[in-house]
């Protein structure tokens, strides 16, 4: 697997761009792919330094569809990456903020 196939997607929510000044990023990342497999996707990807990575499994929600049988999104897995003090940012939260 490439660092693009662990990194599906930044998570774009007002709690996560508040934590973007404590340079901490959150992104959707594979489900099956563990904390090392993740920091070294972020540290090839972006060129930073990656301090920690948290990770947390997100249960699928069920969707009202109108009509039986009920809907229910994809489960998925959100980490939440810490850089070190001397790490550059992420340029693809910069204007964001």
């Amino acid at each position: 697997m490439n660092a693009y196939d662990i990194i599906r997607r930044p998570v774009i929510t007002e709690q996560s761009m508040e934590a973007v000044g404590d340079k901490k990023y959150v992104f959707m990342v594979d489900v099956n792919a563990a904390k090392p497999e993740i920091k070294a996707a972020i540290e090839q990807a972006f060129g930073v330094k990656v301090a920690k990575v948290n990770t947390i499994r997100m249960q699928g929600k069920v969707k009202r569809t109108g009509a039986y049988p009920a809907g229910k999104q994809a489960a998925y897995k959100k980490a939440v990456v810490t850089l070190t003090a001397d790490s550059k940012t992420i340029e693809l939260f910069e204007g964001m903020v």
